[in-house]
Parts: C-alpha cells; structure tokens; sequence
C-alpha cells in the first residue's frame, strides 16, 4: 500500500506540475519561469495543509525529491511545449486523476494527524485545489476554483466519501479506492459532458492548454 501512495503522490505531483508549466508557457515565461510555476502547482496544496496542520517539516523539505520531479517536469515542458499542448486532452484526464490522487491521500495525511472529519474533507479539497490558486494568482488568471467549474466539487466528494468510509472501518485499500473513483467520477462528468465547457480542462483549464500551443 505505501509503494502505491507513493506512486500516485508522484504521478499526481508531476501532471499538476506539467499543467502548472504550460500555464507559464501562455504567459512566454523562461525555464526558471516555468520551473517555480510548476512547482507551486505541484506542491503548494500540500504545503498548505502541512502548515495548517503543524506538520514539521513540510514533506518537500523532508523529502526534497519532490522540488526535484517538479522542477525536472516544469523543465522537460518548456523545451516540449508543442508535443504536451498536442496533448492536451490526454492532460485533462490526467489532471482529473492528479486531482482524485490528492483528494483522498490528503484527506487521509489529515486524519493521520487526529484531525475532525471536517477538518480532513478541508485539507482534502485544499490539497487537490490550492496549487492551482496560487498558479492562478501568479500567472494573473481567475483561478479555477472561484469559476464556474466541476472542479473543487470533485475533490470535496472525494473525500467525504473518503471520511466516510473510513468510518466505518473498511479495509484502507477499498475507502482509497472509493474516495478516488468518486472524484474521478464528478470530475469526468463535468469533461464529458462539457458543463461550463469553456473552462472545463486540466488544472490550467483546457483554454490555456488551448492558448500554450
């Protein structure tokens, strides 16, 4: 199980990363540009909840390889800019599943710190979610969370289910899966049936995925 988290902590961590870079790209950044713009989308949700919840020191200063597959991602984008934004539409889906990864294994590092449900669907929504803010706020866009968009609803269903079934004291795997696949689903209605279809898209949102090519 913990080889698994780690898996889809890095997965999530290196698309939130990618997406955070092609916003740097719209906005013609260098590489130094793209690297610190990926790297705050690809970590900063976590950064928050470590702060809120006292946690020392944030996972990224005890475990630096995350600084390093960000800014290696965000790097690796600046130079194949035109091969990912041909992609895009595969980034979207990855981005919805970055976003489920975060839902629940934030939820879940909140309640390993004895935290109320309440408290551990909030740091679930923000751990999937502010990355994306604070991309937002630097690049001098509406963040996505304040649109009209199917996609901090995701991450809370996620981890109310997450919270939920961790209640009732299901075995770890199955409350993963489940709280996963609940995001993963709000989210692929909101791209599949287009609702609010013209921010609808990744953590950039699928116009400025559309504007980097």
């Amino acid at each position: 199980m913990d080889w698994l988290i780690t898996l889809f902590d890095y997965f999530g961590i290196v698309i939130f990363a990618i997406s955070g870079a092609l916003v740097g790209g719209r906005r013609r950044m260098d590489p130094v540009g793209f690297a610190l713009v990926g790297t705050v989308t690809g970590v900063g949700g976590g950064t928050l909840r470590d702060l809120v919840l006292g946690v020392r020191p944030v996972f990224w200063v005890e475990d630096p390889s995350y600084i390093i597959v960000c800014v290696v991602a965000s790097v690796a984008t600046y130079f194949a800019t035109s091969h990912i934004s041909s992609l895009r539409r595969a980034l979207v889906w990855a981005d919805a599943v970055g976003l489920a990864t975060f839902a629940v294994l934030g939820t879940q590092a909140a309640l390993a710190q004895q935290v109320s449900p309440v408290i551990a669907v909030a740091m679930g929504v923000m751990t999937a979610t502010f990355g994306g803010i604070v991309r937002d706020v630097l690049c001098d866009d509406v963040p996505l969370i304040l649109r009209r968009e199917i996609y901090a609803t995701a991450a809370l269903v996620g981890a109310v289910v997450y919270v939920g079934l961790d209640w009732t004291g299901l075995d770890q795997t199955l409350v993963m899966a489940a709280g996963f696949a609940a995001a993963l689903s709000v989210r692929a209605f909101g791209i599949v049936f287009g609702v609010h279809g013209s921010d609808a898209g990744t953590g950039a949102g699928t116009g400025e995925l559309a504007a980097a090519e």
